[in-house]
C-alpha cells in the first residue's frame, strides 16, 4: 500500500507534489526498515526512490526529522485501518479480542517493512523529536479507547473484573514484544503468537461463570 497523505487537499500542493511526497515516503520506509533509523540518509532514499539528487527530497521536507514523522504517521495510519477493517465485523468482546491480535500479527505478515520501520523508529526515539512526540499521542489515544473498551466489556458482563488500564497495558505490551520477537526471529510463526495471546488474554478477561 502506497502512502497517502490526508493533508495534501489543505496545504495546496498540486497532485504532482503529492505524488512525489508518496514515492519518498515509501523510499524512507523501505530504507529505514533495511538499514534502520541511524544508518538513514537522504542519499539511501533518493537511491531508494530513484531519484537524481537529495535536493528533490529538501524541496518537500525541512529535513530527516520532518520526514521520519511522516513516516511514522503514514505507518501508523497503514497499521490503523487494516487492524479496524479486521475487527469491524466482529461481535462480542471476546471474539473481537482475539480478532486483536490475529489482526495486529497478520500486519508482520502483510506489511513486514512497515513494522521493521517502526520498531527502528521507536527504539531510536529521542524525547524532543517530533515523530516521538506524533506517537507518543497516537499511543495514548489506543490506550484510551482499549480502557474504555473493556469497561464496557465488564460493564457488559463478558470480562471479570480488574483494572482496564493495567489489562491494557499488558495487552499492548504483549503486542509489542511480540513485534520484535520478530524482527529478529526468521522462523516466527505469527498467527501461531497470536492465538497464544489470545489464548492467553481470553483466559486473563473471561468472566467465570
Amino acid at each position: 500500500m502506497q502512502a497517502k497523505s490526508g493533508s495534501d487537499k489543505q496545504s495546496g500542493r498540486t497532485f504532482t507534489e503529492a505524488a512525489r511526497r508518496t514515492q519518498i515516503v515509501d523510499a524512507a520506509i523501505e530504507v529505514v526498515a533495511e538499514h534502520g533509523l541511524p544508518n538513514t540518509s537522504f542519499a539511501k532514499i533518493a537511491q531508494a526512490a530513484g531519484l537524481s539528487s537529495t535536493g528533490m527530497i529538501s524541496y518537500h521536507f525541512r529535513g530527516k526529522d520532518e520526514l521520519i514523522r511522516e513516516v511514522a504517521d503514514e505507518i501508523v495510519r497503514v497499521n490503523t485501518e487494516f487492524v479496524v477493517a479486521k475487527l469491524r465485523h466482529e461481535s462480542g468482546y471476546g471474539a473481537t479480542l482475539r480478532a486483536y491480535f490475529a489482526a495486529n500479527l497478520a500486519l508482520l505478515d502483510e506489511y513486514p517493512k512497515h513494522q521493521r520501520a517502526l520498531a527502528s523508529i521507536v527504539a531510536n526515539a529521542r524525547p524532543a523529536d517530533p515523530q516521538t512526540v506524533s506517537l507518543i499521542e497516537h499511543v495514548g489515544e489506543i490506550a484510551r479507547t482499549q480502557e474504555q473498551w473493556l469497561r464496557e466489556g465488564q460493564r457488559a458482563g463478558a470480562f471479570r473484573a480488574f483494572d482496564p488500564a493495567v489489562m491494557g497495558l499488558a495487552i499492548r505490551a504483549a503486542r509489542d514484544a511480540a513485534v520484535a520477537r520478530a524482527a529478529d526471529d526468521p522462523d516466527f510463526d505469527a498467527a501461531a503468537c497470536a492465538r497464544e495471546l489470545a489464548d492467553l488474554f481470553d483466559r486473563a478477561t473471561r468472566k467465570q461463570s
